[in-house]
């Protein structure tokens, strides 16, 4: 398996058991812990993956995913929302 997974996490646990789960099962992965780096990264590194924390430090999930899907160079990668919290 060579699949590229962005990782989007502001938790340094949460972060490394999810790394560690996915590199375990043989997919390459990046990190992220702002929606503002996640961007960056997903435009320089092209991940088929993403997984995107909802609560994020400045730009949070929600937003940073709206952001990803209006641009062209992003806008196709699967994403998905990831979250420990509640969203009420």
């Amino acid at each position: 398996m060579n699949d590229l997974v962005l990782i989007v996490e502001d938790d340094p646990r949460s972060l490394k058991l999810t790394r560690d789960v996915l590199q375990f099962a043989g997919f390459r992965t990046l990190e992220a812990e702002t929606g503002e780096s996640a961007i960056a990264t997903a435009k320089e590194h092209r991940p088929d993956v993403i997984l995107m924390d909802i609560h994020l430090p400045g730009i949070d999930g929600v937003e940073t995913m709206r952001a990803l899907r209006a641009d062209p160079a992003t806008a196709n990668t699967h994403m998905i929302a990831v979250t420990a919290g509640r969203l009420d």
